[in-house]
């Protein structure tokens, strides 16, 4: 922070915090940027009650927060995440919401081993599912359908995705203190501003650091993209993929935001039917209209994207497709959208990618 806080008891600086956020729709005021660091840093370092920590959380989000005060937040989620660095020349991150999906099968955690075969190192970050939705995540299909054990330690988790080249870290490994507010985010239901900044975090620093993110609601993009040049990345990408995922440009046309370092932010639209040829298009379209139709559980889930990895095809082999070929155009694999799903889909009928997957399991255990 940039200033010392104006009280030395850490109650009395959060009963402060609360008087300004949480005096009703009219008289409520906004946080600094030091203050939403310090009244968040209170709550993770558990220096404040629970109950006082939830309702600050509540009524940050009822004020809304300002885009300085998310900066204020991200500072404190990132002060107190365990960071260290990884031997790729360039790397992915993928964070999709971390309350999850279940709604429509999406298949991103089958998407980032191929990543890896298509030369972009590639990891999910995720935890176990969180409210509101307490939906399927990157940690839950790992732990809960692969039995990987959720307290692998973080030098376990890094090692295997410095070997494998993709891999998933879950908040119980990046991030205790956030991971400890799990019970608390519970209790209070709705999401905090916790599940916008949590996705702005690098636990594993490369040469270069790409992020793949999402955003739901129009506005939070903004906090997104300012607290990115923070974070260091390279490129960001934040787009409104399919519930919470980074499945653009499938369900609708996707706006994304695509935040360049040294560059600033750039607009772009997505959406498959303009991108790719019209026979490329077709399964897709017809995947989608399949998917629409399916239960969203953890075992669907792995058996259909375990069918695409295998090269069996299925519904979920062209979504997985059209997500690694889009990161692979934003972050420069590819010079086209068709070059990109052209090379993943031949890349998944060679079964490779499940074969390195199941390799990854193995040596989890």
């Amino acid at each position: 922070m940039n200033a010392n806080p104006p009280q030395s008891d850490p109650n009395e600086r959060m009963r402060t915090y609360l008087v300004k956020i949480a005096t009703g729709p009219k008289m409520s005021k906004d946080l600094t940027r030091d203050e939403a660091e310090d009244a968040l840093s209170l709550i993770l370092n558990d220096e404040v009650s629970s109950e006082r920590a939830a309702v600050f959380l509540i009524a940050a989000r009822m004020k809304l927060e300002t885009v300085e005060e998310n900066i204020g937040y991200w500072k404190a989620l990132d002060a107190t995440t365990v960071s260290q660095e990884v031997n790729f020349d360039k790397l992915v991150q993928v964070a999709e919401a971390f309350d999850g999906f279940e709604r429509t099968p999406i298949f991103t955690f089958y998407t980032i081993p191929l990543l890896a075969e298509m030369g972009l190192p590639a990891y999910g970050h995720s935890a176990l599912p969180l409210p509101p939705k307490f939906g399927i995540t990157f940690e839950d299909l790992l732990v809960n359908h692969y039995g990987v054990s959720a307290d692998q330690t973080f030098e376990q988790r890094k090692v295997l995705i410095e070997n494998f080249g993709f891999g998933y870290l879950g908040t119980q490994q990046s991030h205790p203190k956030l991971d400890a507010l799990k019970s608390l985010r519970s209790e209070i239901v709705k999401r905090p501003m916790l599940a916008t900044m949590e996705k702005m975090l690098m636990p594993l620093q490369a040469k270069t650091n790409y992020l793949a993110t999402n955003y739901f609601h129009p506005g939070y993009e903004a906090s997104m993209l300012a607290v990115a040049p923070l974070g260091g990345w390279e490129i960001a990408v934040v787009g409104n993929g399919m519930e919470g995922s980074i499945l653009y440009g499938v369900h609708k046309t996707a706006k994304l935001f695509i935040h360049l370092n040294k560059i600033g932010v750039q607009e772009k639209k997505l959406d498959y039917e303009r991108a790719l040829d019209a026979a490329t298009a077709q399964p897709i379209q017809d995947a989608f209209e399949v998917l629409k139709q399916t239960s969203a559980n953890r075992e669907k889930v792995a058996e259909l994207g375990e069918q695409a990895l295998q090269g069996n095809g299925g519904p979920a082999a062209p979504l997985i497709a059209w997500q690694a070929a889009t990161l692979g155009y934003l972050f420069g694999r590819f010079q086209d959208l068709q070059a990109g799903y052209d090379t993943a889909n031949s890349l998944l009928n060679t079964g490779n990618s499940y074969d390195q997957l199941m390799n990854y399991f193995k040596e989890c255990k």
